[in-house]
């Protein structure tokens, strides 16, 4: 044990602080990649419970006209009324197949008074970033479904322009309106496959994907035990040195051919005198 002694010392125990704050940011990170991948489970979950359910009236689905429950999400709803053609606006900045366009969004009067708000779809911008020619919805009484999403908040510094928005916000679509509108949800409109392909475009299906959640938080606690890893390689490195150190320098084993005595060198010296002189 006396050759660990080092690790007593305040430098190693420097070393453990670090590798264990290293350890715990890693352990959070990949905690929160877990959250991730459990928020994407449970979209995924109702993607498949609602997006292609039975439509159900919309007092069913929003009984709260502010409010919104997130597992009503893609939920179909039914709606029996007709467009406020003249309260429609378009939301800027919207993706849509790599290219940059406009969101529809066209008010809907129901039945028993209160609207709506209407995804209708989407169009593309113009070469000055304008809004293309905007189809005129349906006009007269119409019977549709949409598939609800919660409402949008609105993004400090992004005003509104004329009838751009820069988000669903919807209740300042309800002040544009000036009815009792449904303040918690707007829905998606779902075309029929006559409508498909025309203007303003359909959403695309959302995609049914947990991600890569999962791996990266499996990475990060990897990352978290090589730390620990790592510094016992360190110490063990160390450990290795102090021991060689404390050994001191070896010393060489080098064979010496013995000396001859100077008498036989000399006797030698005599006979080659004698061979020479022959």
């Amino acid at each position: 044990m006396r050759e660990w002694g080092f690790l007593g010392s305040p430098r190693w125990a420097g070393y453990l602080a670090l590798v264990v704050v290293f350890a715990v940011a890693c352990c959070a990170l990949g905690t929160w990649q877990l959250h991730r991948r459990a928020e994407a489970l449970t979209e995924v979950a109702r993607i498949d419970a609602n997006y292609d359910a039975e439509p159900v009236s919309v007092s069913e689905a929003l009984p709260d006209p502010a409010g919104f429950d997130p597992d009503e999400r893609w939920q179909v709803v039914a709606l029996s009324g007709e467009y406020l053609a003249d309260e429609e606006i378009v939301v800027r900045n919207r993706p849509f197949g790599g290219n940059s366009g406009f969101e529809v969004i066209t008010p809907f009067r129901l039945d028993e008074g209160r609207v709506l708000m209407v995804d209708r779809g989407w169009i593309a911008q113009d070469s000055e970033g304008r809004p293309s020619e905007i189809p005129a919805p349906p006009a007269g009484h119409l019977e549709i479904e949409v598939r609800l999403k919660a409402g949008e908040d609105r993004i400090p510094g992004r005003t509104t322009t004329g009838i751009e928005f820069a988000t669903i916000d919807l209740a300042e679509l309800a002040a544009r309106v000036g009815e009792p509108s449904y303040t918690g949800a707007y829905g998606v409109l779902v075309q029929s496959p006559a409508d498909a392909g025309a203007p303003p475009l359909a959403a695309a299906r959302p995609v049914r994907d947990e991600g890569p959640h999962l791996s990266y938080a499996l990475q990060w606690f990897v990352f978290a035990v090589l730390g620990f890893i790592g510094l016992g390689w360190a110490a063990n490195q160390e450990r290795r040195a102090l021991v060689e150190a404390s050994a001191g320098p070896a010393t060489p084993n080098v064979t010496r051919e013995p000396r001859r005595p100077d008498r036989e060198r000399a006797d030698a010296e005599v006979e080659d005198e004698v061979l020479d002189r022959r």
